[in-house]
C-alpha cells in the first residue's frame, strides 16, 4: 500500500508540473528563442534544489511530501530539473568524470534521439 500512494503522490505532483509548464508555455512572448523553455529548466532547477534543501534541513519532512514536489512536481514541470540536481550531485562528490560524462552524454544523446526519433516517425509515416 505504501507504494500505491507514492505512486499516487507522484501522479498528483505530476499533473500539477505538467499544468505549470503549460501555463508558462501560454505567455504570449514573440521572439525565435526558446525563452520560456529556458525560463522553466531555470525554475525547476530552482525548485528541485529548494525542495532537496528542505527535506535536507528536515529529515521528519515526509517521504510522500517529498515525491509529490522533487518527483511529481518538478518531473512535470521539466525533467531537466533532476539532470541538473544529479549532475550537481556527481560533482559534489567529486565525482567529475562521471558528471561531466553525465552531462555531456545527456545533451548529445537527447539531441541524437530528438533526430533519430523524428527519422523513424518518417519511415513509420
Amino acid at each position: 500500500m505504501e507504494y500505491m500512494t507514492g505512486f499516487l503522490c507522484v501522479a498528483l505532483g505530476g499533473a500539477i508540473g505538467a499544468a505549470g509548464r503549460y501555463a508558462i508555455s501560454l505567455i504570449p512572448v514573440k521572439m525565435e528563442y526558446p525563452i520560456l523553455t529556458l525560463v522553466t529548466n531555470i525554475l525547476g532547477a530552482i525548485l528541485i534544489g529548494f525542495i532537496v534543501g528542505m527535506a535536507t534541513s528536515h529529515p521528519g519532512m515526509s517521504k510522500n511530501v517529498v515525491l509529490l514536489l522533487k518527483t511529481g512536481v518538478c518531473g512535470g514541470f521539466t525533467t531537466f530539473s533532476t539532470f541538473s540536481l544529479e549532475a550537481v550531485q556527481l560533482l559534489e562528490n567529486k565525482s567529475y568524470v562521471a558528471g561531466g560524462s553525465y552531462m555531456v552524454l545527456s545533451v548529445v544523446c537527447c539531441l541524437l534521439g530528438i533526430f533519430a526519433g523524428r527519422r523513424i516517425a518518417m519511415v513509420v509515416a
